[in-house]
């Protein structure tokens, strides 16, 4: 073997992977195309299993990874939308470092592999789909952002995130984003993904759906992206040239290889008849399109044949298959990789990790109500404890899907019984088809110094290939939560597991009975300690809200199958998500409060831009509302204009005027000129999370690029900088200033 080319650790990835794959026969190659890829024995190639998931925590979804005696569990930390509350990049990034090493010290002990196919990136468009809970929201920059720094964290071996060769960039495990793209209908009413079309328009696909798998790509310098079973305008996304070759390989010079969500070929030809294609002719496509990777037998059984039949050329498997290589080589399949080799069983499940979970899982709760204070309980005065409900002894429910075994669990009840003497009742499961069990919950509460109520949904309401059909607390919970609330003792506090949001006026609006309200998201293994520990006060929440909370009826307005964004008033549709919405909500997005408070105050601003412009750089018309004001050059394409140059810097003081130590969420928003048709509402342009001491204040700096954060996507799709007067706003409309950006022409050139 030492005479082989692709053993000389002198030589580069690429020159080595290519000498690897000029070794091959077609009928070796074929073999190595599948995620169980054969292995090639006669030149000592051993077979490898590409796929492993590690969505939040080391998972044994996927043939790639498994737990025994040996490796019992890994660190589950919470899902993601509850991790993406905590609107803290270092603790995205620092759980993907933690993961990774988890995953490494599996792969040391054979329990694991080096690819994992995590995360899930897809924007939350409509809040009945059944897969919130795997995405980090509803705001498309918020979720590239979170995938960039998760990414980074899998990813990253530190001192190497800079190299001048990213092909050549060493890996600790590789990451990939999914699914690609405008993936976001499981199985509602009959409509499935495997059928589904999704029909975006560019303006859409550009501003929404494209963006956070761009960020991943470029800014997290992610090795892999996942395309989706759905269609996209007629077209299976595993077979769109535009898709993979153009955007994700050409536009975003990804560093890595493309995969297809598993089975997707055969759902091709078998659910879609895309074409009326043969098993051939399917695989010919998607090669040519840029899939490197099946996750299936369709490449490893019938791409053979298809060039034997002259559909498929054998130079687009020898490209895939190089782009593969490298990745592996990057991880460390082919030479090792000494920095990581001494990890081992003492490094999965460590109380560091375990610690870190429980922390996520503090700074992601969001406090949704607090009347009169009601919170925190005092452990002082709160001796007897109620905590009912189906979440109260809730386990399994806490990790959510794609997790692994857990180090541990800790439920809400054991939880809470390190502040109190519990008295458990379940009161009814989370369908909650009958009212048998109510009662004794209710007897619990009336003797109690104070009852909990853990209520919500699960993966029984929400999951993959599972939409929602409401947004309302499923069979009798409601009734079972009044109840219990009316004949209480003390003060109710009610706790709302779920990923989606769940219209719960009836609590909000109750100010005598149900004091205040948490949404603990899917908290992971330590979930019950974190949210015992917010009741309590040793953690004063800080989390907000990553998706809106709509009203019940706003599901009965449109169909989940409509996939436009803004308002169609043809039709009657409201629009989505925060930017495009402006009717009223439960909670709104970004939406949280603290047991502080917390004042804003700028104390620098950048109050406007001028740009002079060439020959070259013209005026872009854009379309107005009747009664606007129409500026002589309404926008400038940002192509045309000196992006890179031009940022704009302003300073926010956060003071704590309250009387405990506290985190705030620092949002800030871009608000377009009035009067431009299809404009968005707001949208978030940077974040920060800070801890500021009681009576302190803490000062801090945004440096915001100006075309990045202040341009739109017109209906041509392109990205245009529009003249007027923009507004930022800093919190929900805490402190704000206006930026004016304005256009003239040195030589009378529009």
């Amino acid at each position: 073997m030492s005479n082989f080319a692709f053993c000389d650790s002198s030589l580069s990835y690429d020159v080595r992977a290519k000498d690897l794959v000029n070794h091959m026969t077609l009928h070796e190659k074929v073999k190595q195309l599948g995620d169980n890829a054969y292995g090639v024995p006669r030149l000592g190639l051993p077979k490898y299993e590409w796929w492993s998931e590690a969505l939040h925590g080391v998972s044994d979804i996927g043939p790639g990874t498994f737990f025994d005696d040996l490796v019992p569990a890994a660190t589950s930390f919470p899902t993601v939308i509850l991790t993406t509350a905590s609107f803290n990049e270092s603790l995205w990034r620092n759980i993907g470092q933690v993961v990774s090493t988890e995953a490494r010290a599996m792969y040391n002990l054979g329990r694991a592999g080096l690819t994992y196919w995590s995360p899930t990136i897809n924007v939350v468009r409509d809040p009945r789909w059944g897969r919130t809970t795997e995405t980090p929201g509803e705001d498309p920059f918020i979720v590239g952002t979170y995938a960039a720094n998760y990414v980074r964290g899998l990813q990253d071996i530190e001192g190497t995130e800079n190299y001048e060769d990213l092909n050549s960039r060493p890996l600790k495990v590789s990451s990939c984003c999914k699914h690609f793209t405008a993936y976001d209908v499981d199985d509602w009413k009959g409509v499935e993904r495997y059928t589904f079309d999704a029909r975006v328009t560019e303006q859409d696909m550009i501003e929404t759906f494209l963006l956070p798998f761009e960020m991943c790509v470029k800014e997290g310098d992610a090795s892999c992206v996942m395309c989706s079973y759905n269609r996209v305008n007629g077209i299976p996304t595993c077979a769109d040239p535009k898709l993979l070759n153009q955007t994700i390989r050409g536009d975003w010079n990804l560093h890595g290889y493309i995969v297809s969500d598993c089975d997707s070929i055969e759902v091709m030809v078998d659910d879609q008849e895309f074409l009326s294609d043969t098993n051939e002719d399917a695989v010919a496509q998607t090669l040519k399109a840029g899939l490197d990777l099946d996750c299936g037998i369709y490449y490893t059984n019938f791409t053979q044949n298809s060039v034997r039949q002259g559909k498929a050329r054998e130079e687009y498997i020898d490209r895939s298959l190089t782009y593969l290589y490298v990745v592996l080589m990057r991880v460390g399949f082919f030479d090792g990789s000494n920095k990581f080799e001494s990890l081992g069983k003492d490094d999965v499940c460590n109380k560091e990790h375990i610690e870190l979970a429980a922390q996520a899982a503090r700074e992601g709760i969001v406090l949704l109500k607090n009347d009169n204070e009601t919170l925190p309980l005092s452990s002082d005065k709160i001796k007897k404890l109620a905590v009912v409900g189906p979440h109260a002894n809730a386990t399994e429910a806490m990790i959510g899907n794609y997790a692994g075994v857990p180090c541990r669990f800790i439920s809400p009840i054991d939880g809470f019984s390190r502040y109190a003497n519990v008295d458990y009742k379940i009161g009814c499961d989370v369908a909650c088809k009958n009212e048998s069990l109510i009662f004794p919950a209710m007897k619990a509460a009336k003797s109690a110094d104070a009852t909990i109520i853990v209520a919500g949904i699960d993966l029984s309401i929400e999951a993959e290939s599972l939409d929602r059909e409401d947004l309302l607390l499923p069979g009798y919970q409601t009734q079972f939560i009044n109840q219990v609330a009316s004949i209480s003792k003390g003060p109710v506090i009610l706790v709302i597991m779920s990923a989606g949001g769940v219209d719960i006026s009836f609590a909000k609006s109750n100010i005598s009975n149900i004091k205040a309200i948490l949404w603990a998201g899917y908290p992971g293994e330590e979930g019950g300690l974190a949210i015992a520990d917010v009741v309590f006060g040793k953690y004063n929440p800080g989390g907000r809200l990553p998706v809106t909370w709509y009203e019940a009826e706003y599901v009965d307005q449109l169909p989940m199958t409509s996939m436009q964004l803004r308002p169609d008033d043809r039709l009657g549709y409201p629009g989505r998500t925060y930017k495009f919405f402006n009717g009223s909500t439960v909670y709104p997005f970004g939406y949280g409060l603290s047991y502080t408070k917390f004042k804003y105050s700028l104390t620098s601003s950048f109050p406007s831009v001028h740009f002079k412009l060439n020959r070259f750089q013209h005026c872009y018309q854009l379309r107005y509302e009747t009664d606007a004001f129409r500026p002589p050059c309404p926008a400038v394409l940002t192509d045309h204009l000196p992006c890179d140059d031009h940022h704009f810097n302003f300073e926010v003081e956060v003071k704590n005027v309250g009387s405990r130590d506290g985190n705030e969420v620092v949002i800030v928003y871009s608000k377009p000129p009035e009067g431009i048709v299809g404009a968005y509402i707001k949208q978030v342009i940077g974040f920060k999370r800070v801890f500021v001491l009681a009576g302190s204040s803490v000062k801090f700096k945004f440096r915001l690029n100006l075309c990045k954060s202040l341009h739109l996507i017109d209906y041509n799709a392109y990205s245009v900088l529009p003249s007027g007067g923009h507004t930022i706003v800093v919190g929900d409309d805490i402190a704000s200033f206006p930026l004016q950006i304005s256009f003239s022409s040195v030589e009378g050139y529009y």
